[in-house]
């Protein structure tokens, strides 16, 4: 896993209904250079995608500057102290938003999205243990006003996380 990388959409939107910015084929692929190494130096990014240091450093700073992408470090939760992650399934009665925004604002909810199909909402949690898990889910989680149901998906084993569809 690597250290740094490139989210290749801002975490505002990533289906935002709003215009989105027009990106060329340059643009992507120094966003696919970035994506294997977000450390990598402008001028060697310059070479492998034909423009001086200077333009590429224009370019990287417009699509932080329009939320394209995020340059940030990527870290394996297991070997920092996060030794259980779950995917939770939510079902809400009325308004989605106020639920979505109070998980939001939850540490441990990583990944907030309001989906179609069985649950309204699907949040990824990063929790320090079992127990840790458990009181988010049982006291911060089910006690919001419009939460009707949660499902638990318990990760076992991460087999594969990337961030490079971006650029595919």
């Amino acid at each position: 896993m690597h250290s740094e990388g490139v989210a290749s959409q801002s975490n505002h939107s990533r289906t935002g209904t709003g215009s989105s910015p027009t990106i060329d084929a340059v643009s992507l692929a120094i966003i696919e250079q970035l994506q294997q190494d977000g450390r990598r130096p402008y001028a060697a990014i310059g070479k492998a995608v034909g423009l001086s240091e200077a333009a590429v450093r224009q370019r990287v700073q417009k699509l932080l500057d329009q939320g394209v992408m995020q340059i940030v470090a990527v870290t394996d939760p297991l070997t920092v102290g996060f030794r259980r992650q779950a995917m939770v399934g939510i079902n809400v009665e009325g308004d989605l938003d106020p639920v979505a925004e109070a998980l939001t604002a939850m540490a441990e909810c990583e990944y907030v999205v309001m989906t179609a199909g069985s649950f309204d909402l699907m949040v990824e949690i990063v929790c320090e243990d079992d127990d840790h898990l458990l009181d988010v889910i049982n006291k911060r989680i089910r006690t919001l006003p419009g939460v009707r149901s949660t499902e638990s998906f318990v990760y076992l084993k991460l087999k594969k996380q990337t961030y490079m569809w971006g650029t595919r």
